[in-house]
């Protein structure tokens, strides 16, 4: 037999789940519940943790217990990158998302901070560069509303960017066309990327930063970006979180014993 707190969370889980509770909406205080006769304050509380736990809900100082949403964002692949979103219109990466998701945006929902550090090992080896190598860090945090969806860090070679808006740290993308249109107005036209993803256990302040209920993992993105002859012009690392998120990719099934050679 099931232990009373198991079947509370049980029975909140299925009222969420059938949109008794809708997202963004707080559940009944702990001392509501246990007037109503749902079992004493400990059961009700471990009710709730346990829901916390299982990604349905968020629990914070001052806000309560209120219901996640459930529905992810629709995290696109290749066509996030088309050039005529970013080159001849003004629809950046996270922006496609969001048109995809029908979910509104602001564009300062994106917020970053710029430096001139040393390149972490993996920037460096992406890049081309020795060790110590000097590379500027544009680092955003966008949110959806006030609630985070991911980190993104891009790294770049000074001599492709200094002078140009990605150095400048205003919140937003880097004017019209973001990043990708600024690398083309300075001759470095973006033709191929590659993308690797690692699911793992966020840090401490990662979670934080993200703002993660416990036991939710990340998933991790590498991309590196080149131009057609092989350039690399940016290397990016991103934090998503793991539930906020549906990837999706749709590409040509390549057939490389026809066609005589690979796809990047």
């Amino acid at each position: 037999m099931a232990p009373k707190w198991r079947e509370l969370a049980d029975k909140l889980a299925q009222a969420i789940r059938s949109g008794e509770y809708a997202p963004g909406q707080q559940l009944p205080h702990i001392r509501d519940l246990v007037e109503a006769g749902e079992g004493s304050k400990s059961t009700v509380h471990a009710a709730y943790k346990a829901l916390e736990a299982e990604g349905l809900v968020t629990s914070s100082r001052g806000h309560g217990t209120v219901v996640r949403q459930q529905t992810p964002l629709k995290r696109l692949g290749i066509m996030r990158y088309d050039k005529a979103k970013w080159r001849d219109g003004d629809e950046v990466a996270f922006i496609a998302d969001r048109v995809a998701s029908g979910r509104a945006y602001r564009r300062n929902e994106q917020t970053q901070t710029v430096s001139l550090v040393e390149a972490p090992p993996a920037v460096a080896v992406a890049h081309g560069l020795p060790e110590g190598a000097q590379v500027y860090a544009r680092a955003r945090l966008v949110k959806e509303g006030d609630q985070p969806t991911h980190t993104l860090t891009s790294y770049y070679r000074p001599e492709h960017v200094e002078g140009t808006r990605i150095v400048d740290p205003a919140p937003g993308p880097a004017g019209r066309g973001g990043g990708f249109r600024v690398l083309y107005d300075a001759g470095y036209e973006i033709d191929h990327m590659k993308e690797e993803l690692f699911a793992r256990i966020p840090t401490t302040d990662e979670a934080k930063l993200l703002q993660l209920p416990p036991g939710e993992p990340v998933v991790e993105l590498h991309r590196t970006t080149y131009t057609a002859d092989g350039t690399v012009v940016e290397f990016a690392i991103g934090l998503h979180a793991a539930s906020r998120f549906a990837w999706e990719y749709e590409f040509k099934v390549p057939d490389t014993a026809r066609d005589g050679k690979e796809t990047p």
